[in-house]
């Protein structure tokens, strides 16, 4: 049995999660919201549902619509249970970054294709207590999203910023900015941007079945850039302003190839070859909790 049916695909939403200065989603229609309750606690905020033409979009906030949340504190399994149980299959993020390169210059955006790790306060996997599964994670973000967000992006980005396909997001546990060793380190690394939050949702994404990748909004130079301002909550909230109508154009005319494609994705089924524990061995608690993601290839669980 496969996890991502034809069927399925014809009716799976859309999900947009919006980071720092993306609160809210333009341009939905018969927009409800929703309160999901989950095996994790309660998601950001409540999700708003609504529709972009015909494809039905979920979209949350992932520190709150009045950003309440650190990085370390959304509560990103919860987030992702949620959206998973609304019948989202592909996402788009979109986050405010600092680049680490001089050629990524703010008001730039960055389709990266790459992950580093530098969290350490965090849930990384839905799995464990009596549940074992490896996910594949090689290649973390979906190439077909990742290149429709890049066709679209580069159609509408204004003259004298660029869209750039590919790179690396360092990402760090936050939330303070880094010291300027820290910012030469990852450089030296050959990282292209900084953020906080995306690895985490990355990761549970995959596990969880659905397609994922990202529109990163450069907001500044980290502060290894010593000839530019060092970082500040002022510049990134200004650039963070300039960016967010753009996103939303882009976001919008990708949805649309979303509904017209309505593209498979390897990650539709990451959990194939990745369960490794029997099911009959699987806690009684543990097997209701990933059911969501486990039943296309075990069935329900009993109850």
């Amino acid at each position: 049995m496969t996890s991502s049916t034809a069927p399925e695909l014809a009716k799976a939403r859309l999900g947009v999660l919006g980071g720092s200065g993306l609160y809210a989603m333009e341009g939905l229609e018969d927009l409800r919201e929703i309160t999901v309750e989950t095996p994790y606690g309660d998601p950001s905020d409540s999700l708003r549902l609504g529709r972009l033409g015909d494809l039905e979009v979920v979209f949350l906030a992932r520190h709150g619509r009045h950003h309440s949340h650190t990085p370390s504190e959304v509560p990103y399994r919860a987030n992702l249970w949620a959206l998973r149980s609304l019948g989202v299959r592909w996402i788009f993020s979109v986050s405010a970054v600092g680049s680490l390169q001089e050629h990524l210059r703010p008001l730039d955006m960055v389709v990266p294709d790459q992950f580093i790790d530098r969290t350490h306060q965090r849930p990384l996997s839905f799995f464990g207590e009596g549940l074992v599964a490896h996910v594949t994670n090689a290649d973390p973000f979906c190439p077909v999203l990742s290149g429709i967000l890049a066709d679209v992006g580069e159609s509408l980005m204004p003259e004298g910023r660029t869209l750039h396909r590919g790179g690396t997001y360092l990402c760090m546990e936050g939330p303070a900015f880094s010291t300027r060793a820290e910012s030469e380190l990852y450089r030296s690394w050959g990282c292209s941007v900084i953020g906080m939050t995306n690895h985490t949702e990355a990761r549970l994404a995959r596990e969880a079945e659905m397609a994922y990748t990202t529109l990163a909004m450069v907001t500044d130079y980290d502060c290894w850039h010593q000839e530019h301002d060092s970082v500040t909550v002022e510049m990134v909230i200004d650039n963070l302003r300039s960016n967010a109508t753009l996103a939303q154009q882009i976001i919008a005319l990708a949805a649309q190839r979303i509904e017209a494609q309505r593209p498979p994705s390897g990650a539709h089924q990451a959990l194939r070859n990745a369960l490794m524990t029997a099911p009959e061995q699987v806690p009684a608690e543990t097997r209701l909790r990933t059911e969501l993601f486990t039943s296309p290839y075990w069935g329900p669980a009993g109850r």
